[in-house]
């Protein structure tokens, strides 16, 4: 059965991203019809080159990281009745195209509230170290969370309705992916995977590798003395 796409929305997590936003949100506009871009207080034309998109655009008038931009997307489309929420990133890096796979996947996992993007059944066009990261990253995760989630690193997922008051707390960067998986998780919730591709271009990772990194330690540091 087509699910109705008009009770779907996406949320586009974006920091100085002029350069691919126009065209992720117009091509997550063509699948979706309620589509938001929340400009994390960049100081270039990322807001601009979403809304010139027909996209809905929040701006947070400093940088707040991307687990305050997430958060902002899910209250906005929460507080609209949205069933499901899309969340992708506006570097260029998920296909808006495969939005149908989660959106399918609702009908063969009917007990599942999160739906995470896994690229782990092709790595081919993976860099090596971002692969052994990522594996050894979704396997200590996994663990935390006492499910099996192949690619927890991806920022490509989707959540009903039902779970999202559940997961606006938590940490306010780049953790907060991994930490909305571990609430979900500890709150009796399954964590489907969703087979995607992944392109690798130009894209800038935001990342910044000790910083966000011990962030990630402090946070597993934390949840396995819970």
């Amino acid at each position: 059965m087509e699910r109705d796409r008009s009770r779907i929305a996406a949320v586009i997590p974006a920091y100085q991203e002029e350069k691919h936003v126009g065209e992720v949100a117009q091509r997550t506009r063509a699948q979706l019809e309620n589509v938001l871009v929340v400009d994390d207080g960049s100081t270039d034309a990322t807001a601009e080159r979403a809304r010139s998109s027909g996209v809905d655009v929040v701006i947070h008038p400093q940088n707040r990281g991307k687990g305050e931009s997430i958060k902002t997307g899910l209250r906005y489309w929460l507080e609209r009745g949205s069933e499901y929420v899309v969340l992708l990133d506006a570097d260029g890096q998920h296909l808006p195209e495969e939005i149908s796979r989660f959106v399918d996947s609702t009908a063969s996992e009917s007990n599942a509230k999160i739906f995470v993007g896994s690229r782990m059944n092709d790595t081919s066009a993976m860099p090596l170290v971002r692969r052994i990261v990522n594996r050894y990253m979704s396997g200590e995760i996994s663990r935390v969370c006492g499910q099996q989630i192949p690619d927890t690193q991806c920022g490509f997922r989707m959540l009903h309705r039902d779970i999202i008051p559940e997961v606006l707390s938590g940490a306010s960067r780049f953790e907060y992916e991994t930490e909305m998986l571990i609430i979900a998780s500890r709150k009796g919730h399954r964590v489907a995977s969703v087979p995607i591709t992944t392109v690798y271009s130009d894209e800038v990772s935001s990342i910044n590798p000790v910083r966000d990194t011990m962030r990630f330690f402090k946070l597993m540091r934390r949840y396995r003395n819970l």
